[in-house]
């Protein structure tokens, strides 16, 4: 069976409404990080597949257990950049809805570049100091999605703000997809009920008037990323 398509004439326009132009933009992002957990959680059924083939279910799961405890450490060592960047858009947040609300001035917006300029600074010094370690397949994904993420959120506050938009709700989307990707593959419950918080929270931005979208926004990330944060960072395993 053969499907025709039919290409428009030279002397036909694609015409499509300005709203339309606009979506795939975000789209687009969504559906690349869902490309990538998928991709990752592919590669973890075959992973497992060779080792059901290799190892008896006891071996197989202890080996299974035994990754997730280290990622758990190793995420542990990074703990305190995480938690930085959660107090800066917390922070960033709250001060922007103070600002806008119960003042008049115009430069309401500045907590949000001056607090992330502050963090990308924190962040190369981190880096810049941290010694080169080994670390597990899990580990490496987490911080390649987080950093994936986290140019997201960039390009989402940047398109919004080009747009006259709020950008709330969509960086609460994404807050929730890392959130609670880190917490199913850390199966870590604190986690999971962080990221389905951070979706509540977007779904609840949007039948609340724009001037309180900010104060939800940092409540969000202090309970539905700071907690979980810190209890992954506080306990023992």
């Amino acid at each position: 069976m053969f499907i025709s398509i039919m290409k428009p004439s030279k002397d036909q326009k694609l015409d499509l409404p300005v709203k339309n132009r606009r979506l795939p933009v975000f789209c687009l992002k969504f559906l690349f990080a869902l490309q990538t957990i998928f991709k990752f959680e592919y590669q973890k059924i075959e992973f497992m597949e060779t080792i059901e083939n290799e190892m008896n279910p006891l071996q197989s799961l202890k080996l299974i257990s035994d990754v997730i405890l280290r990622t758990k450490d190793q995420l542990r060592s990074y703990s305190t950049l995480y938690l930085i960047w959660g107090w800066v858009i917390a922070l960033a947040s709250m001060s922007f809805f103070a600002l806008h609300a119960f003042t008049s001035s115009s430069l309401f917006f500045l907590p949000f570049p001056v607090l992330v300029l502050t963090g990308i600074v924190l962040t190369f010094r981190y880096y810049r100091s941290e010694r080169e370690t080994s670390e597990t397949y899990l580990a490496s994904y987490l911080k390649k999605l987080w950093f994936v993420l986290g140019i997201c959120f960039v390009l989402t506050v940047f398109i919004s703000l080009s747009q006259k938009m709020q950008p709330f709700t969509y960086t609460l989307l994404i807050g929730g997809i890392g959130t609670l990707v880190s917490g199913l593959n850390l199966n870590f419950k604190p986690l999971i009920a962080g990221g389905i918080l951070f979706f509540i929270f977007a779904l609840t931005s949007i039948l609340i008037p724009e001037q309180y979208r900010s104060l939800l926004h940092g409540i969000a990330v202090i309970t539905g990323y700071l907690i979980p944060g810190y209890l992954l960072k506080y306990t023992k395993v």
